[in-house]
């Protein structure tokens, strides 16, 4: 008769305790995430929020001899430290959230669910001003590393905003069930509150309203984006161009500078896509649908496989 369990007679040894012990914590926290809510959700991104706040404190006051508080876009050192560093640690610490869940590379590759012809509409809203912007931008007040400064801030904004909402989120609120309709509204509300947090900053209360607006609307068309595109990379890039051509444009984060803004009447036209977002965010809500044959059988599979 077979002895069970080896020479340990159907005991384990305590190292295999812990090595038991460890997978089942492991397995918890897969089952904790996996089973998506909306209260997980918002537990996640009020996580991150503050994670990122410490951040920013922490680098901030590290190198606060090389970060112009008055003017952070005054030098590209100060844009380096005073933004995209704390950002780019939060997106590694997303990184390393998706990995420890197995969704890591699932996040990055086809999307579950199909997009519909319509929703390329978004794409082109969103491509049109960051072109405008361009058109407006005053070159010469920027140098040239004071652009790539700029430009490695967006991607860095980019990969961490879309990663936590249109990445993590949407793959959360999808894996506990909720009908696409919702995940649509949910994963931009939620995109929308994540700029609330601008108040802390000292922004006055009317601008931080019309920014969460602002993020409601834009945060729609990067989900459309998502459902047409396929795939979360081509939405981190398309944000990734939108907040740097804004700045540079602009001549200022959230703000207009009359010394390196540029031309007003183009950025006048770049302003009325926000209208448009709002406008087709309210109407997806209607369109967006959890029809079966948007649902890829393959990627759904590997969506809901447990590690």
């Amino acid at each position: 008769m077979p002895v069970v369990g080896g020479e340990h007679g159907g005991r384990m040894t305590g190292f295999e305790h812990t090595q038991q012990a460890e997978h089942d914590r492991a397995s918890r926290w897969v089952r904790f995430w996996d089973a998506g809510t909306w209260w997980k959700a918002l537990l996640f991104l009020v996580a991150y929020w503050g994670v990122y706040q410490l951040l920013a404190l922490g680098v901030t006051t590290l190198a606060a001899g090389l970060v112009e508080r008055d003017d952070i876009l005054s030098t590209p050192l100060s844009v380096l430290l005073g933004v995209a560093v704390p950002i780019l640690l939060a997106g590694v610490l997303l990184l390393l959230f998706a990995q420890s869940l197995g969704w890591l590379r699932p996040l990055f590759a086809r999307q579950p669910v199909r997009g519909r012809a319509w929703m390329w509409v978004a794409v082109v809203l969103v491509l049109i001003p960051i072109v405008v912007r361009l058109v407006a931008t005053r070159w010469s007040a920027w140098s040239v590393a004071q652009v790539l400064a700029i430009l490695f801030l967006g991607l860095c904004i980019g990969l961490t905003e879309e990663l936590a909402t249109r990445g993590i989120i949407v793959r959360m609120l999808r894996g506990g069930g909720y009908h696409e309709r919702l995940v649509f509204v949910l994963s931009s509300l939620f995109f929308a509150l994540l700029h609330a947090g601008n108040i802390i900053s000292g922004q006055d209360v009317a601008t931080v309203a019309l920014t969460v607006v602002y993020a409601f609307g834009f945060g729609a068309m990067m989900y459309l984006a998502l459902r047409a595109t396929g795939r979360l990379v081509w939405v981190i890039l398309l944000h990734a161009a939108t907040d740097p051509t804004t700045i540079l444009a602009a001549g200022g984060i959230d703000t207009h500078s009359p010394a390196a803004g540029g031309s007003t009447g183009l950025l006048s036209i770049a302003g009325l896509f926000s209208i448009a977002y709002i406008a087709v965010a309210l109407l997806a809500v209607f369109l967006v649908t959890d029809r079966t044959r948007d649902r890829d059988p393959d990627r759904e599979a590997d969506r809901t496989a447990r590690p």
